[in-house]
């Protein structure tokens, strides 16, 4: 892992703490996006390493397939938690700031964002 790697990994795990403790989604729709955009991640190992992130007590038995199957990497999935916290924090803050309207709204254009990326990728 390179400078590069590391720095938008704390990029990806800030952004989906913030949004996850904004909006109360799970850091999946960030995380999972990123490894497979940004790091060449296959699906399986980004859906593996994101609920490494959720693990603790979250996803465990979910994580202990992917394990058994070789699809988690825990050095990106360790950076990933530790920077989800600092962002979860940060997104609750502005979070309960904002009126319930535009908070809604948010939501729903985060989810049509990454869906259609989703979708329409590969």
């Amino acid at each position: 892992m390179d400078i590069q790697q590391l720095i938008l990994l704390c990029i990806a795990g800030t952004l989906a703490g913030f949004i996850a403790g904004g909006m109360g989604v799970g850091g999946g729709i960030i995380i999972v996006p990123a490894l497979v955009f940004l790091f060449g991640f296959t699906q399986h190992e980004a859906q593996g390493t994101s609920l490494a992130v959720l693990l603790p007590p979250i996803s465990i038995f979910a994580v202990i397939k992917y394990h058994q199957s070789g699809y988690i990497n825990y050095k990106y999935a360790a950076i990933l938690a530790l920077t989800f916290f600092l962002g979860s924090y940060l997104g609750g803050i502005l979070a309960v700031k904002l009126p319930a309207r535009t908070l809604t709204k948010l939501f729903g254009v985060l989810m049509l964002i990454a869906g259609a990326k989703m979708f329409f990728s590969r």
